[in-house]
């Protein structure tokens, strides 16, 4: 009887076998361009969020400053146990 081959086993892939992603068609100028441009887009964004932050807080501030010097909210606020307060 003849001998059975045995299947080849898978060898590992080559760079060459690898598809090529954008960065490896473009020159390296333009993916620093790209990069730096897309660091710039992350800073602005998160300068943003922070810059909102800050107004909302503000705006939460000057409500609570001017419902402190709300006499009918305060009265309706307040806790009405004057024992606590001998």
């Amino acid at each position: 009887m003849a001998k059975k081959r045995k299947p080849a086993a898978p060898s590992a892939p080559s760079a060459q076998d690898k598809p090529a992603t954008l960065a490896d068609l473009l020159r390296p100028e333009m993916v620093q361009k790209l990069k730096a441009q897309s660091d710039q887009l992350k800073a602005a964004e998160a300068q943003q969020r922070e810059d909102a932050r800050v107004r909302a807080e503000e705006a939460r501030k000057a409500e609570q400053k001017r419902l402190d010097n709300d006499f009918e909210h305060l009265l309706n606020n307040s806790k009405l146990d004057w024992r606590k307060h001998k």
